[in-house]
């Protein structure tokens, strides 16, 4: 596989950026400024699948992305019986994204992989996740220069795994599938949808989901070296 990779695409949430250890930090911060009293370590264990759901219906185009940030939210508080009204909900709602990069933890092993992949390949970014916060995130964790180019779901219109996606990734990069590969922790969206199109793909299998013999994974983004 080295001998004709020259590019490797990753995903950003949730396989660089730790989405979930970031998100319950910004928790923190929104509900003590609109006075929600909350143990967040509890509502992140509820918010976190809820999340999940909600970006998969986001990516099936079965939710707009106001319908996504105020949901998950409204959901979370309903699983707990915890009545907050909407004025308050879109308020955290916003408060969330303002707030999303104020705590910028990477994976462990995030920086060691990317110094030891940037000088042998070009590293790119393709994320579903909402443009207007995706380069704040790229750039106050200190990994923005790492990348080429980075291409926003958003921007293209359409959300992986939508082949769209990874091949305006592929144009903008200038670059031939055979030459690339896709790493990413979402089955569906980074995988399958790279494996789709003829993308190579490993899983960056961190939350140790089941998957099918023949897929490329790691527990720990350092071992993507028995690789690349």
């Amino acid at each position: 596989m080295k001998s004709k990779i020259t590019d490797v695409f990753f995903d950003l949430d949730h396989t660089l950026w730790d989405f979930d250890k970031n998100s319950a930090l910004t928790f923190d911060i929104i509900f003590k400024k609109n006075n929600i009293v909350l143990d967040t370590e509890r509502f992140s264990k509820i918010y976190q699948p809820i999340n999940l759901k909600y970006w998969k219906l986001y990516r099936d185009e079965k939710v707009s992305k106001s319908n996504l940030r105020y949901g998950r939210l409204k959901e979370a508080f309903d699983a707990l019986n915890m009545v907050v009204e909407d004025h308050v909900i879109n308020q955290l709602a916003i408060d969330y994204i303002d707030y999303l990069t104020t705590y910028n933890h990477v994976f462990d092993g995030t920086i060691e992989i990317l110094d030891y992949l940037k000088p042998k390949y070009k590293l790119h970014i393709i994320t579903n996740g909402f443009k207007e916060v995706q380069q704040t995130k790229l750039d106050k964790s200190n990994i923005a220069h790492y990348f080429e180019t980075v291409t926003s779901s958003e921007a293209v219109g359409v959300k992986k795994p939508n082949p769209k996606v990874f091949n305006h990734a592929l144009s903008l990069a200038n670059i031939r599938k055979e030459n690339a590969i896709m790493i990413g922790d979402n089955y569906e969206a980074d995988i399958l949808g790279a494996l789709n199109i003829g993308l190579d793909a490993i899983c960056f299998n961190y939350h140790n989901v089941v998957l099918e013999n023949e897929i490329k994974a790691v527990k720990h983004l350092l071992d993507l070296k028995k690789y690349l």
